[in-house]
């Protein structure tokens, strides 16, 4: 690992400016290590996953993301499923994945203890769903987690310029906005056997979401499964209730709260009326009816030797 490609989002963050100087002084911190890396900067959106499609497609690089998890699952998608190397360092609001890991916040304190980073081999998880009036399949990878109905409707609501200005308390706030205005419509979560009814659901590969808060207690990012958590209510001062449960880590002493494992989920609404969006690591990305399955074995990223989960 001689050579690298740090792919960042010149945007990402609240400083921009700020953001640049550390990208670049941790550009340097690398080349005292024997890193020789070659700065690439994103131009809009999808073009981390294009520019990580293009480094891939010359063989098995060695790539280096500063951003955003938005940005971070871009490259993923450039590269996943293969053999290209991936480190991180962290520039964005919620940081789900440098937390997940351990990896300090900083980009710069990042780059310095990355050469002690160990290659780790992780699943993934998938998306597929129909697009263009159900012509065409797609389908997208996700490292931490998909967001199904009233989240993914915040995300559609939350302009970019709050999100900068705000971070993570944008999503707060918006989601306390939007609470009055949803409708928070009912669709199925089919497991196995298994039938659940949802207004919310959450396909978590890690124990954070939103940042700090924590959905799923029992999920592994180094394991090749899911927890699934679902939210039942229709009533909008339920999800306050929920909010404070959550925030309290006793979300799941509720009935109308429900946790399941598994590595496959489908989703679909329960009438066809029903627009239902779905977003994956923040990111908005399509609507119900979807899969969500695990990829084993996709992805081989840095991450430090106490990363244990």
């Amino acid at each position: 690992m001689k050579n690298a490609t740090l792919i960042y989002n010149p945007t990402a963050g609240r400083n921009p400016r700020k953001r640049e100087r550390q990208v670049r002084e941790a550009a340097e911190v690398l080349e005292k290590t024997g890193i020789r890396v070659s700065l690439s900067p994103t131009t809009g959106p999808d073009s981390a996953r294009e520019l990580a499609h293009t480094l891939n497609n010359q063989g098995d690089p060695f790539i280096i993301v500063c951003g955003g998890d938005g940005t971070i699952n871009e490259v993923i998608n450039g590269i996943a499923p293969g053999n290209a190397i991936l480190g991180i360092l962290p520039g964005g609001t919620a940081n789900i994945f440098a937390k997940e890991l351990g990896l300090p916040h900083n980009p710069v304190r990042a780059a310095r203890a990355l050469g002690t980073w160990s290659p780790r081999r992780i699943a993934l998880g998938r998306a597929t769903w129909l697009m263009d009036g159900g012509q065409q399949s797609a389908h997208r990878y996700f490292f931490s987690l998909a967001g199904i109905g009233f989240d993914a409707h915040i995300v559609h609501k939350l302009s970019l310029e709050f999100k900068r200005d705000w971070g993570v308390l944008a999503y707060v706030l918006e989601a306390t906005r939007q609470a009055t205005h949803y409708s928070f419509p009912s669709f199925v979560c089919r497991v196995r056997d298994l039938q659940i009814n949802a207004t919310f659901a959450v396909v978590q590969r890690t124990k954070r979401y939103a940042g700090w808060l924590r959905i799923a207690p029992t999920a592994n990012v180094f394991e090749a499964n899911f927890s699934l958590c679902v939210f039942k209510s229709r009533h909008w001062l339920r999800y306050f209730i929920y909010a404070a449960a959550v925030v309290a880590r006793q979300h799941l002493r509720h009935t109308d709260v429900e946790i399941v494992q598994t590595q496959k989920v489908v989703c679909e609404s329960e009438r066809t009326t029903d627009f239902i969006r779905f977003e994956l690591d923040g990111e908005l990305v399509g609507q119900l009816p979807a899969t969500f399955d695990i990829i084993p074995d996709a992805l081989t990223i840095l991450a430090p030797s106490e990363s244990r989960q």
